[in-house]
């Protein structure tokens, strides 16, 4: 059987997925970040799933939400911990339809509103709205079933209403609708062009693939065929996302190498990806332990693949060595058990010591073309 190496994501309760063992690759010695390569991350972001695991079903008290939050606009020293924050879920049907009731306003949940981004974008941080998770799987069916193109409509009506960019988290294993996932993002284009200067952040559409090549395969066959091309951008980039659990440095980086290999041997074949056309996933918070990511950048992930994540080279698409960076699995409450990054285990440590370390640039940089 093909193993979802995707990022548990839940809304209530966690999902258990099943997982096999990758064969490993070689183990990646362990290296500061002062040993990586010169040119910065340019990618440095959490996914944020407010205070209700994901769901962001009430309007925040911006001076609670500041008090849960603050290490991401400020490492411990005035600096922001990360340059992008995706704030997790709309639902897609929702947002077809345009709901209004207690928990959205036109489609959106309540909670992602302006005060929320602004309290971001004011700090120089790029914020993003991710459409779908998991667990709205069968809303993303639905809505591309009924009207895909509305639904880029309302997606890019909506980037404009609060000057964020989309993600689009459509977690489709089986027989994903990929006609109208096209016409989807044509229909987001038609209004919010490819902008390689990322100077306007309505036109930043992104996409979610798997920790590697196994999972979600026609979302990443066809993505990386038509979409995440150097010579002919559709997305800026893709997120490789977090899998069942966290992964071993050798595991990490033999799922992102399939990314930048490919599957020749699939039919159809899953082509190689350019290193500057996707991140790579971490975790931040999951499960019941505080995770060096969290809290002890040198112990951590971010430290010991940083060598590998800012030096690999392409292999057989892009020109550029380097994935854009990481992302990581989630900020504030991601599921209503397990642990969050709410003080006293805020990421100041981990992701913001990690931010000083790779020299992550604030705000978000041009990203790389090839």
């Amino acid at each position: 059987m093909r193993v979802p190496f995707d990022r548990l994501r839940t809304l209530g309760t966690t999902a258990a997925l099943l997982a096999a063992a990758l064969v490993p690759a070689a183990p990646p010695a362990a290296a500061s970040a002062a040993s990586a390569a010169v040119t910065p991350m340019e990618v440095y972001g959490a996914w944020h799933c407010s205070d209700d695991a994901c769901t962001w079903a009430t309007v925040r008290n911006m001076t609670r939400f500041d008090q849960a939050n603050h290490w991401l606009v400020d490492r411990g020293d005035g600096r922001p911990s990360v340059n992008l924050v995706v704030l997790s879920f709309v639902h897609p049907l929702r947002l077809l339809d345009g709901v209004n009731d207690a928990q959205h306003a036109d489609g959106v949940p309540v909670g992602i509103n302006q005060a929320v981004v602004d309290y971001f974008t004011s700090r120089g941080i790029r914020v993003m709205l991710s459409i779908g998770g998991i667990t709205y799987t069968d809303a993303w069916n639905q809505a591309l079933a009924e009207n895909p193109v509305l639904l880029g409509q309302r997606a890019a009506a909506l980037a404009t209403r609060l000057g964020v960019g989309i993600e689009i988290d459509y977690e489709e294993n089986t027989n994903p609708n990929l006609p109208a996932l096209q016409s989807f993002v044509d229909a987001y284009r038609a209004v919010h062009p490819y902008d390689a200067t990322g100077a306007r952040p309505a036109a930043r559409l992104t996409i979610d693939v798997a920790a590697g090549d196994r999972w979600l395969i026609g979302i990443n066959q066809y993505a990386t065929a038509n979409w995440l091309r150097t010579d002919r951008p559709v997305l800026d980039y893709a997120n490789a996302m977090v899998p069942a659990r966290q992964p071993s440095p050798s595991t990490a980086t033999a799922n992102w190498q399939e990314h930048l290999t490919g599957k020749p041997t699939y039919d159809p074949p899953v082509g190689p990806l350019a290193p500057a056309k996707f991140t790579a996933g971490l975790y931040v918070a999951e499960g019941s332990k505080v995770r060096p990511e969290c809290t002890d950048f040198t112990a951590s992930l971010q430290n010991t693949t940083a060598s590998w994540v800012r030096s690999a080279a392409p292999a057989g698409a892009g020109t550029s060595s380097g994935l854009l960076g990481y992302m990581f699995w989630a900020a504030e409450r991601p599921s209503v058990r397990g642990v969050t990054t709410v003080p006293p285990n805020s990421c100041e440590r981990g992701v913001g010591a990690g931010a000083t370390a790779h020299a992550v640039p604030i705000p978000m940089p041009a990203l790389r073309q090839s």
